[in-house]
């Protein structure tokens, strides 16, 4: 017990005399320590070597001062990068108060009591005047938020373009025609089904660029990715963009093929930038993962507001789809310059250049060794983890422990809007249609269907900036994502058309569909915004931008899955 208590004393004693002194102070003094307690240099104690009881006990000492002096060593050489370590022992309290001042802005109703999201404790205890003393650039206009919230509209636009543009592919698919016979409509599988199709064809492949995303995350650089996406995004718009005025009537199965690929290409594209954007969020405050999230709504909202006005303008199919997907191709371009100044300014500057600093090798402290002790040989391993993750895959395992209900949240609120929206949603009619009707034939599904689910889901995205809850802890959040399941029946009772299995048209009055819309947009938005801010939260400082990517991963996981199921939704009408 004597030998214990004075390990633990000089242990004790040497570990607060490292943090107390600095690197200059100590450095002579430790190397000359080292030189003197290493065993191999010292004189062997009691001349009877390991069959004296004593001289074993002094040898094992002699090591253990040896080891300690390599520790305090190391402490030591911590100190030559204050400043690095000092940044690092003030991101908790850097990242706390903003988060304490996210949760309680003005009307907030979410307080959290037991902070759960990346709570780090600093390595060094520093002084009272020196933890708050770094200078923490502040927003200025708000200009990253705004940033963030240009580049969340872009990362939806191409598909969200695509598919409001109903109209125009109607028009197409009817071998360029805008009048068909009832025949003719009754007997076209791509057009009654084309929506299912876009569904699939955007985001089945989305879910494989995911999974290579997600290993890829350490490997090639998040600006890489980001702008490599954009430029194939705008390559793809630009494609469909051109085939608006050209001919297809005579090609009309080859132009759907190129219409497919298209969408392909750009939904994937669309998905490696978005979870990587989302990804370097994770190292931002939480405002601005909120702000990206509203963006992705607005980039609904924005396609549904440009494909109404277009069809008011342009009494041409063929002239409102070619201003409509110009409209996308400029924003596109539009996005690609404001990530190119986002580095630019100070406040994004300062929280990427935190970010690449934690994918370097920390200081080792005396709690990082693996000491791997054999008691038989007396031989210790004093080998620091590598804690370099540059090039290395993320831990799978432990992302999924700490977020895994918020990612089954996630792919469940898609998974069921997929299903609903714009499969079925967008095939129900006014039951009071009138041919050639302003309202109940041309108007009544680019309102009551793109734009007022879409503007409900913006709504539902933006009202996350004050309030906060459920909790990331709460099963309240997923008993509401499992009570979404019940709009499906509550939309296929509605006035869809055309419809041959289930004769039965419930829900007979147009306002019907209008209040499901609503809700089915607000909880959509609202519910999938909590679960995505709180996932890169709840996980390590270091592996925030892999658990954003993860939780792409789930929300194109719902939405593959829900495509598919929307197609037998359809049939089964």
């Amino acid at each position: 017990m004597l030998i214990i208590s004075s390990i633990i004393n000089i242990f004790l004693a040497y570990f607060q005399e490292g943090l107390r002194n600095t690197f200059r102070g100590r450095r002579k003094g430790d190397e000359r320590e080292q030189r003197l307690l290493d065993p191999r240099r010292s004189p062997r104690a009691g001349g009877g070597g390991g069959s004296s009881g004593g001289g074993g006990a002094a040898r094992r000492r002699r090591a253990w001062l040896w080891r300690e002096g390599r520790r305090s060593l190391c402490l030591g050489k911590a100190r030559l990068r204050a400043d690095g370590d000092a940044r690092r022992a003030g991101d908790m309290a850097v990242d706390l108060e903003e988060q304490d001042d996210y949760h309680h802005s003005a009307n907030s109703l979410y307080k959290p009591v037991d902070v759960t999201t990346q709570e780090e404790t600093p390595l060094f205890e520093e002084p009272e005047g020196n933890r708050h003393g770094f200078h923490k650039p502040k927003d200025h206009f708000n200009g990253t938020y705004i940033i963030f919230f240009l580049l969340g509209t872009s990362s939806l636009l191409p598909l969200n373009f695509i598919i409001t543009a109903k109209n125009y592919w109607m028009y197409k698919l009817q071998n360029c025609s805008e009048e068909v016979s009832p025949a003719e409509q009754g007997t076209s599988d791509v057009r009654d089904f084309f929506e299912s199709y876009i569904s699939m064809a955007s985001t089945v492949p989305s879910v494989l660029c995911l999974i290579g995303n997600f290993l890829l995350v350490n490997k090639v650089s998040v600006s890489v990715r980001i702008l490599s996406s954009l430029v194939t995004m705008l390559a793809a718009l630009v494609v469909i963009t051109v085939l608006v005025k050209v001919d297809t009537s005579t090609w009309t199965s080859g132009f759907f093929v190129i219409t497919i690929v298209c969408v392909v290409v750009s939904s994937s594209a669309a998905t490696i930038f978005s979870s990587s954007v989302f990804g370097l969020t994770g190292s931002f405050p939480m405002r601005n993962s909120q702000a990206l999230i509203s963006g992705q709504a607005m980039g609904g909202t924005v396609s549904a507001v440009a494909l109404v006005v277009d069809l008011a303008a342009a009494p041409d199919v063929t002239d409102s789809a070619l201003a409509y997907f110009l409209t996308a191709d400029l924003f596109v371009i539009l996005c690609i310059g404001m990530y190119l100044i986002l580095p630019k300014l100070e406040y994004s500057r300062y929280y990427m250049e935190r970010r690449q600093g934690s994918t370097q090798p920390p200081c080792v402290l005396p709690s990082d060794y693996l000491e791997d002790v054999d008691t038989a040989t007396g031989n210790t391993s004093l080998l620091p983890p590598d804690r370099n993750q540059r090039g290395r895959i993320p831990p799978l395992g432990s992302i999924l422990k700490e977020m895994g209900v918020l990612g089954f949240c996630v792919f469940y609120v898609f998974f069921i809007s997929i299903i609903i929206f714009p499969a079925i949603s967008s095939s129900i009619e006014s039951v009071d249609k009138v041919p050639g009707s302003l309202w109940t034939d041309k108007y009544f599904t680019p309102l009551t269907s793109f734009l007022l689910y879409n503007f409900a889901d913006w709504c539902g995205r933006q009202i996350t900036v004050w309030i906060q809850a459920p909790g990331p802890k709460s099963k309240l959040l997923p008993a509401l994502v499992l009570l979404r399941t019940f709009f499906v029946p509550v939309f296929m009772l509605c006035n869809f058309q055309p419809r041959k299995h289930i004769a039965k048209v419930f829900f007979t009055q147009d306002a019907y569909p209008v209040v499901f819309t609503v809700l089915l947009g607000f909880s959509n938005g609202y519910l999938n915004t909590l679960a995505m801010m709180y996932g890169p939260k709840v996980t390590p400082k270091e592996l925030s931008e892999a658990a954003g990517v993860l939780m792409m991963m789930f929300l194109q996981l719902g939405l593959a899955l829900g495509s598919v199921f929307s197609v037998l939704a359809v049939h089964l009408m």
